[in-house]
């Protein structure tokens, strides 16, 4: 038995590697810098987890979300693996501080890009010393850095800092395009890529041309009351999202909750874990919920709204069948249903009208320190959402304008508000072609599966189960009967017991 296979058992329980983990890792433990694209479910977290045992030194983890972060530390500690922690706000701030002093007393360390703009962070880093960085859900860089998390686009001067440690970019879903956009975020120019196939054989599409929004909830009862599976329903609009999870509550017999970003953290912890444990049957929830979470038996995922990209979706419909078994996609759409992408578009990038007025309002905030208000006072006077400000930030801070600490540079680049109006055009451009892209899948005639991934592979899997409603598969023809339940709410045992096993029980 080689090491590698010999540490996998010992440490993690399993005697193989899946697809495309050996040659990740293999990489990794040579020092190779690293992009590697694998599908949802096929473990992407051991191409990490497994060197991070291995090598003398720190891995740093750079994680979208808190729910993700301390999911996977439970997870690891779990399975006996003590050396890991997670740094994000949601930590007591003494315990943060406890923890920051004795990096070294951890193999394995998460982190949020945001946190990594904490000086003291990185020096502990620093000292302790880093062999691994690594991206989870690398495509944040291009999707969320430009606009809604800047520091995403800081990170190539975070791994400068930590001297140069070998560097793994990790996500499911990205084109060619947003392949080469993340090595350019990293200044990794000459990254190694070990891309393999997005497509996932044991997924069904199916899209639904309806009406209305109630049109759709009706769609939505009718497919639950038959179907009996976990099942996730997602939606753009966190008021939808409660409305049709309170209406669901009232119709079916199912444990039914919502997610989205406007919980509170606990709140939302609360839910994503009752879900994880089969205490919930039906999620309805905003793109919030979803990223990481390592759940087997999700069978249905329903777009109650659609993204506003293919990437999105496809990361989406990805959280289904990760087991491998038979599971479906269904998108519901009613007319004007784009406009609603499109708001959120317009929310994320300032309006370049508005550009100039800005910046003269910026110069006269600062003062005579050159100190500019807190990024709150300027979201509330200006009327900007927290994206729009990010995104101008961050280009002032390219300039030489600002430091991270709001305080303004004698000096300003005379050509600043052009290179801005183009670069918000530019942005603006890129996601119009993005959302056009969704719209047309929605609308595509021909094999949706095809049509999906061909901007991501050159070729497509035959899939194990009923392709897609282009190529005959229908999903209203579905009648899973798959329980899995911690807890069978009301009844008698013999009722408990026959929902379970889907027929009567002798008395």
């Amino acid at each position: 038995m080689d090491r590698l296979i010999e540490e996998l058992k010992n440490n993690f329980g399993y005697d193989h590697f899946r697809d495309g983990q050996r040659t990740i890792i293999e990489d990794v433990m040579n020092g190779r810098d690293t992009l590697g694209i694998l599908p949802t479910g096929t473990g992407k977290s051991l191409c990490y987890q497994l060197p991070a045992h291995l090598l003398k030194g720190v891995t740093v983890v750079v994680s979208p979300l808190i729910s993700l972060m301390v999911d996977q530390v439970k997870q690891l500690k779990a399975q006996g693996i003590k050396a890991v922690t997670a740094i994000n706000s949601f930590m007591d701030r003494n315990e943060r501080i406890r923890v920051t002093k004795n990096l070294d007393r951890y193999k394995l360390i998460y982190v949020s890009p945001e946190m990594l703009q904490n000086d003291d962070i990185v020096d502990g880093l620093k000292r302790t010393g880093v062999d691994l960085f690594v991206i989870d859900e690398a495509h944040c860089i291009s999707q969320w850095g430009h606009e809604f998390r800047t520091d995403y686009l800081k990170l190539h001067l975070v791994i400068e800092e930590l001297g140069d440690p070998t560097v793994l970019a990790l996500s499911a879903t990205a084109t060619p395009e947003v392949q080469d956009d993340i090595l350019e975020k990293l200044n990794k120019p000459d990254m190694n890529k070990r891309i393999h196939p997005m497509d996932k054989t044991n997924i069904s599409f199916a899209v639904k041309h309806v009406t209305t929004p109630e049109s759709k909830l009706i769609e939505i009862t009718q497919l639950l009351e038959r179907t009996h599976v976990p099942t996730m329903i997602y939606f753009s609009s966190r008021q939808w999202a409660e409305r049709v999870a309170t209406e669901l509550q009232t119709k079916l017999n199912k444990r039914i909750a919502f997610y989205h970003g406007g919980m509170e953290q606990t709140d939302r912890m609360l839910v994503q874990q009752q879900f994880m444990n089969d205490q919930l049957d039906i999620i309805c929830c905003t793109s919030a919920f979803g990223m990481g979470v390592d759940k087997k038996n999700i069978r249905l995922i329903i777009h109650f709204h659609f993204p506003p990209q293919l990437e999105s979706f496809i990361q989406e419909i990805g959280r289904a069948g990760r087991d491998g078994a038979a599971s479906a996609s269904l998108l519901l759409y009613a007319p004007k249903d784009h406009y609603l992408p499109q708001m959120l578009i317009e929310s994320e990038l300032p309006d370049v009208n508005r550009l100039p007025g800005i910046l003269n309002y910026v110069e006269r905030k600062r003062g005579q320190n050159g100190v500019l208000p807190l990024d709150e006072v300027i979201i509330g006077d200006l009327e900007l959402s927290e994206s729009q400000w990010n995104f101008i930030h961050f280009q002032m801070e390219q300039a030489g304008m600002v430091d991270n600490r709001h305080i303004m540079k004698p000096t300003e680049d005379p050509d600043f508000l052009q290179k801005l109006t183009m670069l918000v055009q530019e942005r603006w451009t890129y996601k119009q072609n993005k959302l056009n892209e969704m719209v047309h899948w929605i609308h595509e005639t021909g094999c949706r599966r095809v049509s999906l991934y061909q901007s991501f592979q050159d070729n497509t899997r035959l899939p194990e189960v009923p392709c897609c409603d282009a190529c005959e598969f229908d999903i209203d023809e579905i009648e899973w009967q798959e329980v899995n339940r911690t807890e069978i709410a009301g009844g008698t045992w013999e009722e408990r017991l026959a929902s379970i096993f889907g027929r009567g029980v002798a008395r």
